[in-house]
């Protein structure tokens, strides 16, 4: 009987480890897949739909989303994205010092890449178990999509009002234009909104907006300089 016994286990864990193995070649064929295709409804998505802002999204092609808006992105929420790894070290760790001292105010520190990785794969949230999953999908992309796939995602699923997501749906909702035809201001507008697209309304723009605009709109000045830079968002 004892034998017996051993023997289930070892079937059981033999079968529980092929699964495994299943699973892990199946999100890596994902992974892969979507460095050219576009991602399907996300968990964030579902629950817009869920809480009632409804869904607005039409995934355009890079050549379709002005460089204005990418460069405005990357000059409000990630200056170092073309040089990193993934992960910006430094601005984690000042977050991690800052909310310690303030743990009823929690500043984030999460950079493009992985600002894509918990949209396209997880779920929102603060757990432990979200945040270490956030880490492996950073990486995973940084490896296998490269900077300018990692972009061209995050400006076609990132929420960008209550229901809107991506730079097609703003631009047409804010603007009533294609997205490939956001001059300066319109980008640093919407990209103004980004740290919290539901409070910070780009029409009509809230005082934040305003003023956070005007300071994109500085950096993107200097920004635009840098070759690192305009060889991720031509």
């Amino acid at each position: 009987m004892k034998a017996k016994k051993k023997g289930s286990r070892g079937g059981l864990w033999s079968r529980i480890k092929r699964i495994l193995l299943l699973l892990f070649v199946l999100h890596l064929l994902y992974i892969v897949a979507l460095k050219w295709i576009n991602p399907p409804l996300t968990l964030t998505q579902v629950g817009s739909m869920i809480s009632g802002d409804g869904l607005k999204r039409d995934y355009v092609g890079a050549g379709d989303i002005s460089p204005n808006l990418k460069l405005a992105v990357i000059s409000s929420e990630d200056q170092i994205f073309p040089d990193h790894s993934g992960f910006d070290w430094k601005n984690i760790k000042k977050a991690m010092e800052y909310n310690k001292r303030k743990p009823n105010r929690i500043r984030g520190a999460s950079t493009i890449s992985q600002q894509v990785a918990k949209n396209v794969f997880l779920w929102q949230g603060r757990d432990w178990v979200r945040k270490g999953l956030e880490l492996y999908f950073t990486k995973m992309i940084e490896w296998i999509w490269g900077k300018q796939r990692i972009l061209d995602v995050y400006v076609n699923v990132i929420e960008m009002g209550p229901g809107i997501y991506g730079a097609e749906a703003a631009s047409q909702a804010y603007f009533g234009k294609p997205a490939k035809n956001l001059t300066r201001k319109e980008a640093a507008m919407i990209a103004a909104c980004l740290p919290n697209p539901k409070r910070f309304t780009v029409k009509p723009a809230s005082p934040y907006v305003r003023g956070r605009s005007n300071w994109i709109l500085v950096q993107m000045l200097f920004l635009e300089k840098d070759p690192d830079v305009q060889a991720v968002i031509k």
